[in-house]
């Protein structure tokens, strides 16, 4: 039976969603003794939800009858990729995020060092898609993407020999209904601006005045201090310190990992804003990490003891995220920033906050994927993300599905990003001007 002890230490492994979206080719013939660890790994996955899912009724599935459905198929898979396909037709039909596979390729590289070869090469650009235009938001500074001259609202309409507006057309028609639509749209880019380091990628632009313009740019190690977490992939966390006019504190972070790092400058941070008129906590494109480090900072923003920001249960346990003021907190306004790319741990911070009222919420809907999880390895050397429990939030909202519906809905126009604005960041900070008490 898992005890609340054991729950407790659970939390850290609530990770990023999307972390098993990998897509390697694995062709050729499967030898007897692939087939028989094929077959192996298809019952490991099948127990494994069998025995930990929240859920016992397995959101109304008959759970042997999918097992001896599918177990004929995995039987017969000619190949890896067939294995692969049949491992997440099961788990796709529970509906719920945080399942995925890791092909035995990506999981064997998930610790390794950046190399030649290693395909973790990047632009330093960022994109979201807003109304059919993939559009540039963000170029780092120091990047291959600032020194080719990349400006924010910078329309991307070629990469190599795509287009890109007829992809992100047929996407955005087949996810018309799902609360996925934002990541995919803007992962059709992103995956194209990524590859091995050390190659480059040529990209044509519809620049600020609307010429085509055409770069070629180098694909580098992403910016940010290398983070490893258990069985994820390398995490690259980079954190954005600032304060923004009229003394507004600006704290931006990628990802909720190595809490040495990130707690440390977090802390440092709103010891500075103390006296700030509000603070500005953004987490647009955050895809999550461990839970923990959402529960340590909104103990620095409340000085109530016993609120929290959700609570998780498994099968025979239930634990509230509580938060434990800080000795000295911060009593300002504070406005959090989100997006359909906030997933996970941002979400329990977001959701949070916006349930006990510490917060306003600014962006647009995030992913809807707040569940749980652990990655184990399959006997065939895959690895397996599943969910071990499931989440509220402090008013009883399932996020999972759902997302933080942000209290103030604002979406970037290229417009704004080619005059140097930030609409969303701009909407919180007028909030934080006309509320100098936090109210709302």
């Amino acid at each position: 039976m898992l005890r609340k002890k054991s729950l407790r230490l659970l939390i850290t492994l609530i990770v990023i969603c999307g972390t098993a979206a990998f897509h390697t080719c694995a062709l050729g013939e499967l030898t007897p003794e692939q087939k028989k660890l094929n077959l192996e790994s298809f019952e490991y996955v099948w127990k494994t939800i069998h025995d930990r899912h929240f859920d016992t009724t397995f959101g109304g599935l008959d759970w042997q009858a999918v097992h001896d459905e599918l177990l004929p198929k995995m039987d017969s898979a000619a190949d890896m990729n067939a294995a692969r396909e049949v491992l997440q037709d099961m788990i796709s039909r529970l509906k719920l995020s945080h399942f995925g596979i890791i092909p035995a390729e990506a999981y064997r590289n998930i610790t390794g060092p950046a190399q030649k070869g290693d395909a973790g090469g990047h632009t330093g650009i960022d994109v979201r898609v807003v109304d059919g235009q993939a559009l540039v938001v963000t170029v780092r500074e120091g990047t291959a993407g600032a020194e080719a001259g990349i400006k924010p609202g910078w329309e991307i309409i070629k990469i190599g020999d795509e287009e890109i507006p007829p992809i992100l057309e047929s996407v955005e028609k087949e996810f018309d209904k799902s609360n996925k639509q934002e990541l995919y749209l803007v992962r059709v880019v992103r995956s194209r601006l990524s590859g091995v380091i050390g190659d480059s990628v040529t990209v044509t632009f519809l620049e600020d005045k609307d010429q085509r313009i055409q770069r070629t740019i180098g694909l580098r190690e992403r910016a940010g201090k290398k983070a490893v977490f258990g069985n994820l992939p390398a995490f690259y966390l980079t954190i954005d310190v600032d304060t923004l006019e009229n003394g507004i504190g600006y704290f931006a972070f990628s990802g909720f990992f190595d809490p040495m790092t990130l707690m440390g400058a977090f802390n440092q941070a709103m010891m500075s804003f103390m006296t700030a008129p509000g603070i500005i906590i953004d987490i647009r494109g955050n895809p999550g990490g461990l839970g923990g480090i959402a529960v340590g900072m909104a103990g620095w923003l409340v000085d109530q003891k016993n609120l929290y920001l959700g609570t998780l249960t498994t099968r025979d346990t239930e634990l509230k995220l509580i938060v434990n003021p800080r000795a000295q907190t911060y009593a300002g306004p504070v406005a959090v920033l989100v997006d359909g790319l906030s997933v996970s741990s941002s979400e329990f911070l977001a959701g949070g906050l916006q349930d006990i009222g510490r917060a306003r919420i600014f962006g647009t809907q995030t992913l809807g994927a707040a569940l749980p999880s652990a990655i184990e390895k399959l006997p065939n050397g895959d690895g397996f993300q599943y969910v071990f429990a499931d989440y509220v939030s402090g008013s009883g909202r399932a996020l999972e599905g759902e997302g933080v519906i942000p209290d103030q809905m604002v979406q970037h126009t290229r417009e704004a990003l080619r005059e140097g604005h930030d609409r969303i960041l701009d909407a919180a900070m007028e909030w934080i001007k006309s509320n100098p008490r936090g109210q709302e």
